[in-house]
């Protein structure tokens, strides 16, 4: 949304609920942007922002993203990432000015695959609800594509992480805030869980750089893994985070994680040569990036 605004869009945006400590609401960016409030499930008020605000370029972002959620609450994640998802696109199939759809799909979706890394033409085949969730919002883009035209293209990221996320559950802010507390970090599986992690500002720039190449290069049905390519266990990546916060705490393993796919890792190969990207941050600058905002959002 920042960097949109700051490079000239009109901007609308769905708001849900108000978080008032969310990034949305600081600073001076939400005064230059459209709110509309809603929900994903309610069709009526996506076909009311696109018309009234002539939308001709979506970024479909938002969904339930947390894994633990969707366990406990697999119905309202379905509906959110699947019935929202089939929203926005029937909404967009029926607007005339839309260009452009990106919609953000996961790793997840690809699920449990036996040769890793993950590439583009490896089957979708989520076993657990927000994987399952995840499977079928990516192959319903795939079918508004192919079925009606309708210029799709998807992405998929490893495990967003940056200043700005206050979903506190998630391991690198919860870490970064244990730690600030002086408490021991927790590691919720027993560790050796292999994750992509992936830094905000490099995914913000892959979005905006897939919407500008779309038409340009053909791209519209396709979907691109976004990665900077290293693969860390949750173990190797608390250890990182400790390091960098010059903390002599020891993790807490208490290996209760369940439901979760054990080795996740994407290959970029397909984005570095067809959009000639690059990630701009390497893991060690990222999470330099994120510790210097959680700890300024704490002092505030």
């Amino acid at each position: 949304m920042k960097e949109l605004i700051e490079q000239g869009a009109n901007v609308t945006g769905l708001v849900r609920d108000h978080v008032p400590q969310s990034n949305l609401y600081q600073g001076e960016h939400i005064k230059k942007m459209n709110i509309v409030r809603g929900s994903l499930e309610d069709l009526a008020v996506i076909e009311r922002a696109l018309g009234e605000y002539e939308i001709d370029t979506v970024f479909h972002l938002a969904a339930q993203a947390i894994v633990g959620v969707a366990n406990r609450n697999p119905i309202s994640t379905f509906e959110a990432n699947i019935l929202g998802t089939w929203n926005i696109l029937e909404a967009c199939r029926k607007h005339p000015l839309i260009k452009r759809i990106i919609v953000a799909s996961s790793d997840k979706a690809y699920g449990d695959q036996e040769n890793l890394p993950y590439d583009e033409n490896m089957p979708l085949q989520g076993k657990h609800p927000y994987d399952v969730s995840k499977s079928c919002a990516d192959l319903i883009s795939h079918t508004y594509f192919h079925t009606y035209g309708l210029p799709v293209c998807i992405t998929r990221c490893g495990n967003l992480y940056g200043g700005g996320d206050l979903n506190f559950n998630r391991i690198i802010p919860q870490t970064i805030q244990l730690v600030l507390n002086g408490e021991a970090p927790e590691i919720r599986s027993d560790g050796t869980f292999v994750r992509d992690y992936f830094y905000i500002e490099d995914a913000v720039q892959a979005y905006l750089l897939l919407a500008e190449k779309m038409e340009e290069n053909n791209l519209a049905g396709e979907a691109f893994n976004f990665s900077n390519e290293i693969q860390l266990t949750v173990l190797e990546l608390v250890e990182k985070i400790l390091k960098k916060m010059n903390s002599n705490l020891k993790p807490k393993v208490l290996n209760q994680g369940s439901n979760e796919i054990k080795h996740q890792y994407l290959s970029a190969e397909k984005a570095r040569k067809l959009l000639n990207w690059t990630p701009a941050y390497t893991i060690d600058e990222g999470l330099e990036k994120t510790i210097e905002w959680y700890t300024e959002f704490f002092k505030k």
